[in-house]
């Protein structure tokens, strides 16, 4: 019997044609791994800001403003204890007699009527003068240097501060041990051997226009 015209359809050979076109398309996930790109991107930029925070945490020095309320700041000096004050508040002007105080350098107590100006005194000035100074909110810096190159390296770690033109007064000065800087705000005091340029910044930065009684009594320090 003679195959149907239906029978030979259903039997005849597929094309290369028509088997490609009866293969699904399988197409790249395209949005899938764009979303794996953001996120990945998201996790990085995270990271990456997370870290600058945290080193900026560890690195920071302290802000001058840690001591705008006349407080210590735990960390740079060492705190000292303050001498007793006159009946005005603050210390009392005793000029011309010396006055015994209870730190080398002083950090506080009676002293003379006229402070310092500003600047780097390689032949000295007295204790009683500079009081004065620190109680203004300066900073006196003293130093027992031997070697010329010492003092002047002191000198220019002193000048690079912009603050020590109006709050920083610099003396040579023998009731120290020999190669001793020592660094004094109102009742904080910081000594070290030789000169580190980033520890006299840093006091600098945090205790100028900040300790005295000036500053507690006026609401202002008094510049040079």
């Amino acid at each position: 019997m003679p195959e149907s015209k239906h029978r030979r359809r259903r039997g005849r050979p597929v094309s290369r044609g028509q088997r490609v076109a009866a293969v699904p398309i399988t197409r790249p996930r395209r949005q899938k791994a764009n979303k794996l790109y953001v996120a990945a991107s998201v996790i990085i930029a995270v990271l990456v800001i997370g870290g600058f925070a945290v080193g900026g945490i560890n690195f920071q020095r302290p802000s001058p403003a840690g001591s705008s309320s006349g407080e210590y700041v735990e960390g740079v000096g060492v705190e000292q204890e303050l001498m007793g004050t006159g009946p005005s508040g603050l210390n009392a002007h005793v000029e011309p007699r010396t006055v015994d105080y209870n730190t080398s350098p002083p950090t506080s107590g009676d002293h003379w009527t006229g402070p310092a100006r500003c600047g780097f005194y390689e032949e000295g000035l007295p204790d009683e003068q500079i009081v004065h100074n620190l109680e203004h909110g300066h900073i006196v810096v003293s130093y027992n240097l031997l070697r010329v190159e010492e003092v002047d390296q002191l000198k220019d770690a002193f000048n690079s501060v912009g603050m020590s033109a109006m709050w920083g007064v610099a003396r040579s000065y023998d009731k120290i041990p020999s190669g001793t800087v020592a660094l004094a705000a109102w009742g904080v005091l910081d000594t070290m051997q030789g000169v580190d340029k980033d520890r006299i910044e840093t006091f600098f930065e945090t205790y100028s226009d900040a300790l005295g009684p000036e500053k507690e009594l006026t609401g202002t320090s008094r510049p040079c």
